[in-house]
């Protein structure tokens, strides 16, 4: 890492921070900190404003501590929920800046019968010390384990979960207060399998945006229109959604694991076995940009993960003749690259192939694979 002068302007840019973007992770010009209080000390920094920063920082945490504290004192739940109607799941893994604000989230909501199991993924910061701050509300299951990614620690949770629904939020994301209570009076209205929220992004450089726009309440049965209430071709999220836990162990849809792309093979299976799902507006879930989050991963094997995850998602489609769908969901299947650039390339759908060549585009139509 380069040394970085740490000067006056510097200091009272991320004092002044009022979103705490650069407590831990700061970023100035061509430099980068990556965590604040393991700066090397050199010749080229300034002590005192150095130690500054340290003490803020320090003091930062202890007022959020004591934040969580207050608010934990005032909503967890202290009595014991027998038959919970939905059990949350969340993996957590070195989330120490933003799972406080997710957990809040949740104990505040207005519908209580919850059963919020939280699997901590190996961290190795604060994470596991917040989350036990949050254990006075007796809705509170912690399973610690080693490092397995997000799919193996979902799937820890669903062994356990005992509520008639399964929800799962990410430890850097948050929900709407009236979230699981509109979710979860939709479902029981239209005796559906899945209900869906609007979900936004937030966070970054980039404005929000919603990644599902809902405006009405509508039940759907038909295969083609339930992949199309969910957006489910392009917003392939597992989250903004509740699961009915039994549809899940009828049809044994558990996550893959191991990989970094969990999500469509999971949430396309439950999209095919729901006997109906049931958009409900007005209610939100909050998807964090989150910097270090895998998906903005771009190595090799994330792309690989990513282009596997398609394929096994068309291969399931194609086993359930699901004709209906076909084009709207694509995987590689095979390029050829000269100088790293891709001269013939091969794309799947269910039943149609899409060969590239240059830039021309030729399509063969037909039920070649079945």
């Amino acid at each position: 890492m380069k040394n970085l002068l740490i000067n006056e302007e510097i200091t009272n840019a991320i004092i002044n921070d009022p979103y705490e973007e650069n407590l831990i992770d700061i970023s100035f010009g061509d430099f980068t900190i990556p965590i604040l209080t393991k700066i090397s000390y050199s010749n080229h920094i300034d002590y005192k404003l150095f130690n500054k920063l340290k003490i803020f920082t320090n003091n930062k945490k202890k007022e959020k501590t004591n934040y969580y504290k207050s608010e934990i004192e005032l909503y967890s739940y202290t009595e014991n929920i027998k038959n919970p109607k939905i059990s949350i799941i969340i993996p957590a893994y070195n989330v120490e800046k933003y799972i406080g604000e997710c957990l809040l989230s949740i104990i505040k909501q207005t519908f209580k019968e919850l059963e919020i199991i939280i699997i901590n993924d190996g961290s190795t910061d604060r994470t596991e010390e917040i989350i036990k701050l949050f254990m006075k509300d007796k809705r509170i299951k912690l399973i610690s384990q080693e490092n397995k990614k997000q799919g193996a620690a979902r799937n820890r949770g669903l062994k356990v979960a005992t509520g008639e629904y399964i929800g799962y939020i990410d430890s850097d994301d948050w929900i709407d207060l009236d979230y699981f209570e509109k979710l979860y009076n939709s479902a029981k209205k239209y005796d559906a399998d899945i209900a869906i929220a609007t979900n936004i992004r937030v966070g970054g450089s980039k404005k929000a945006k919603n990644r599902l726009n809902i405006d009405s309440e509508k039940a759907v049965s038909s295969l083609k229109e339930k992949f199309e209430i969910c957006n489910h071709l392009k917003n392939e999220c597992p989250t903004n959604k509740i699961y009915r836990l039994s549809m899940l162990k009828e049809n044994k849809i558990t996550w893959p694991e191991g990989s970094y792309c969990e999500d469509k093979l999971y949430v396309t299976k439950a999209i095919y076995y729901a006997n109906k799902i049931v958009s409900v507006p007005n209610i939100y879930y909050y998807y964090f940009r989150n910097p270090k989050s895998t998906v903005f991963s771009k190595g090799i094997k994330f792309s690989e993960d990513k282009n596997n995850a398609r394929l096994a998602v068309i291969q399931f489609l194609r086993d359930k003749k699901a004709f209906e769908i076909d084009g709207q969901y694509w995987g590689l299947n095979y390029q050829k690259k000269i100088f790293g650039i891709p001269i013939f390339i091969v794309k799947e759908s269910i039943c149609t192939k899409q060969i590239i060549i240059v830039g021309l585009i030729k399509f063969k139509r037909g039920i070649l694979w079945i």
